[in-house]
């Protein structure tokens, strides 16, 4: 992860009075807190003539040692509830500029006194906070000498109360923030999950009907991130691939939307409602809702990263002015496809379109980690049993990228694969946009579709 290389403190007590900021100690002995006396007057950027920004913590920070604790430490309120002095909170934003960065908090206690460490590029500052109404607490300048994301780290030291601190915003200014400055500013939800990315395959013009679409997908040591969902056959009514649901917990998911729009599947009328015609082996099957309405199904199964898995997607025109989907997995550990579910959508009478594939964090506690998915051998065969291997593809990113929010997310191509990664706030980055061709391998499926289960 890039962020800031070499910053340099201004020393405001060498500017005050000749005596140097203390660093906080490695350990956790008492440090007397008395920086904030001695910076208010110049932290803000008063030599600068700028205002300060506001960086909210709800929407751009998260507990760093433990997922488990950030939905009551980072509340939609900021930062609260934080008793725990091995807690360490972590907050990005993003810098086109170099130069004098002033940094400050808004924030109070509940009574008392509390000793803070806060941490720009791994120089340490220490900070006391005796208010109990919101006030802006300076905490120092720092000097930016590379653009890209940032980070500040806050940890506890001491208090006299039951927690440290209360914290709604980050507050920067300074020469740093001149240019553009990258945070989440509204929707922290999605914020928080992070950008998501797509591959939007590009299917020759002359293929027609297509009956199959067949893709495969490496998860790569270590980017198995909880959250994230690698998704390989998308299509034009839903998406099929699989996901990170916790330590011990993975799945292969396969959905299909119903025609009829809402986020309530129970609004569904019943002639459009999306029908189970049959599921596999230790697959659930049943309604989802939430962002759009239909058929899900999902099996229990922990995939393992380094291995490749191989993912069909059947498509076919049924009765009744209805088209009936159908997805079959591949696990090598196993040695032969196995049937997800099949589904049938009233309302609709199509093969198989809009072939793609996309990668989401669904976690907001996951949001600060990158994920990275490859994606191979793209296939699609047409209803008189053509193949056509798919070897460009369109790159996008969702809302989140597009308005500036995260941009954390990049795509290309690793010889004769794809990848997409996002989150983790690196700083490489793909234009939404941009065409990315891999080399061909000519790998045909071999499927005798008639075994098909």
């Amino acid at each position: 992860m890039a962020t800031i290389h070499g910053p340099v403190v201004l020393s405001l007590f060498s500017i005050l009075s000749g005596v140097h900021v203390m660093k906080a100690a490695k350990n956790r002995l008492f440090i007397p807190c008395l920086l904030t006396l001695f910076l208010t007057p110049l932290v803000l950027g008063a030599s600068d003539n700028q205002s300060s920004l506001s960086v909210p913590a709800s929407g751009n920070s998260w507990v760093t040692d433990t997922m488990n604790t950030r939905n009551r430490i980072i509340t939609k309120n900021g930062i609260s509830n934080w008793s725990n002095d091995q807690t360490n909170i972590r907050t990005f934003f993003g810098l086109d500029q170099t130069g004098k960065l002033h940094v400050a908090l808004r924030a109070k206690v509940s009574s008392g006194t509390s000793c803070l460490r806060c941490t720009l590029g791994g120089t340490p500052l220490t900070v006391t906070l005796s208010n109990t109404e919101y006030q802006t607490i300076p905490i120092g300048t720092f000097m930016i000498t590379q653009p890209g994301y940032q980070y500040l780290d806050m940890a506890g030291i001491t208090k006299t109360a039951a927690t440290f601190a209360n914290v709604t915003d980050i507050l920067i200014s300074g020469e740093a923030t001149d240019g553009k400055v990258y945070y989440v500013k509204e929707d922290f939800y999605f914020g928080q999950r992070g950008p998501s990315v797509h591959l939007n395959y590009q299917t020759p013009k002359t293929v027609k009907d297509v009956l199959y679409f067949y893709n495969e997908i490496t998860i790569p040591k270590g980017e198995d991130v909880i959250g994230s969902y690698f998704m390989a056959n998308g299509f034009a009514q839903g998406y099929f691939g699989i996901q990170v649901n916790s330590s011990s917990e993975r799945r292969i998911l396969f959905s299909v939307w119903s025609p009829y729009s809402t986020n309530n599947p129970q609004e569904i009328p019943e002639d459009q409602r999306i029908k189970l015609l049959k599921k596999g082996d230790n697959v659930h099957a049943g309604k989802f809702g939430g962002e759009g309405s239909g058929g899900q199904s999902y099996r229990k199964y922990m995939w393992k990263a380094d291995t490749t898995y191989r993912f069909l997607l059947k498509g076919e025109p049924g009765e009744n002015n209805s088209t009936d989907f159908t997805a079959y997995f591949f696990a090598p550990e196993i040695g032969k496809w196995e049937l997800m579910a099949s589904f049938r959508r009233p309302k609709t009478s199509t093969f198989l379109t809009r072939h793609h594939s996309f990668l989401e964090n669904f976690m907001p506690a996951t949001g600060q980690y990158p994920r990275k998915g490859l994606y191979s051998n793209q296939w699609v065969c047409d209803s008189n049993n053509v193949w056509t291997e798919l070897v460009t593809a369109r790159f996008t990113a969702d809302a989140t990228a597009r308005k500036g929010s995260r941009l954390d997310y990049t795509g290309g191509v690793e010889g004769d694969k794809f990848f997409m990664k996002n989150c983790g706030f690196f700083n490489e980055r793909s234009d939404m946009g941009v065409m990315f061709t891999r080399k061909p391998t000519g790998n045909r499926p071999d499927i005798d579709f008639s075994k098909l289960p």
